[in-house]
């Protein structure tokens, strides 16, 4: 019997990283699709550089949002095997099938949307913590805002200080800063999104007592999901790439470099606080305010508004998908 349950949370540990994998193949396009919209470099060259910084991302900014999916969204004392066995059904199907379908949804939302799917289906309403679930609720508009702001004031303040300067050569240097922009954009997306895989296998092992009687992320734990999150964004995922990089808005260099650094700030700050927001939400509202600032037609609002309609299906689809999924398996246990 301890045999069989080695193996439950072995297989579970597994499909979480499945899911991290589809994570960072979904959400390759968040650190990458300005840069090759702007060719400011290849797409192979950008995928790497996207890779490197979500591996290097929690060595900045620590475990804090590891820590708030673990512990602040659904009372630690229902947590069992089966219940994060359920949610990862609900949010690897979400995932792998907008990836496909190149729909950026969020990978984050999925997962948190599986989790308290699960939770529901195992002990009702109250094993949920209601302020952790309202402020991922609450980032839901907040985080796009802010990335949105922040490229339309990035953007301003470029062309206010390069007001007199050949826009050829604008370009030209920021072409080359965008590397550096991408660059931060891919380490505190890095910071984020592979830590709530982390938190997830980190619950399953402490509800499983295979933490002891204390709370911590494993540092194998740590390194193994930014390892598989930087393969999965090497894998791909040129569909949605190609939604958020070339069909939102017209990008050129500086409008990347803007989007991009307004997105970095946002994720930085969330992550120092432990908020799990949706990185894709964040560089979608940051690429949406670059393009307002050349007139508010310059953005393909429809697509933008489809994009929207995704992100307010995901937790509620995940959740059922995923209610439905610990239904099934609890009726083998």
């Amino acid at each position: 019997m301890l045999d069989l349950f080695f193996m439950l949370v072995v297989f579970t540990v597994i499909l979480a990283l499945i899911f991290d994998f589809g994570n960072g193949l979904n959400d390759a396009a968040n650190a990458i699709a300005t840069v090759v919209a702007t060719r400011a470099l290849p797409l192979w060259g950008a995928v790497i550089l996207a890779a490197i910084g979500n591996f290097l991302g929690v060595f900045i900014f620590g475990v804090a949002v590891a820590t708030t999916v673990a512990k602040g969204l659904v009372n630690p004392e229902i947590v069992t095997a089966y219940v994060i066995l359920g949610g990862l059904v609900g949010a690897i199907l979400w995932v792998y099938i907008a990836s496909f379908k190149g729909i950026p949804v969020s990978a984050s939302h999925s997962l948190i949307g599986g989790f308290v799917g699960a939770a529901l289906a195992k002990a009702g309403i109250e094993s949920l913590k209601f302020w952790g679930i309202a402020k991922v609720l609450i980032f839901i508009v907040v985080a796009p805002v802010l990335g949105m702001i922040g490229g339309f004031l990035f953007f301003t303040l470029i062309m206010w200080i390069f007001r007199k300067v050949d826009p050829s050569k604008v370009n030209k240097w920021f072409r080359r800063l965008q590397l550096i922009s991408a660059s931060s954009y891919a380490v505190t997306h890095g910071a984020n999104d592979a830590q709530k895989t982390m938190g997830l296998i980190a619950i399953l092992l402490f509800s499983t007592g295979f933490l002891g009687d204390e709370f911590f992320v494993p540092f194998w734990v740590i390194m193994m999901s930014y390892t598989v999150i930087a393969l999965g964004t090497l894998a791909g995922g040129w569909r949605v790439i190609k939604t958020m990089g070339m069909k939102l808005t017209k990008l050129r260099p500086v409008h990347g470099f803007c989007a991009e650094s307004s997105g970095a700030l946002v994720l930085a700050f969330t992550s120092m606080t432990g908020i799990p927001v949706s990185t894709t939400h964040v560089i979608a509202g940051s690429i949406a305010g670059v393009g307002a600032t050349r007139r508010f037609s310059a953005v393909r609002w429809n697509l933008a508004r489809n994009i929207v309609w995704a992100w307010i299906l995901t937790i509620p689809a995940a959740a059922a998908v995923s209610g439905f999924s610990y239904f099934i398996i609890s009726l083998f246990i």
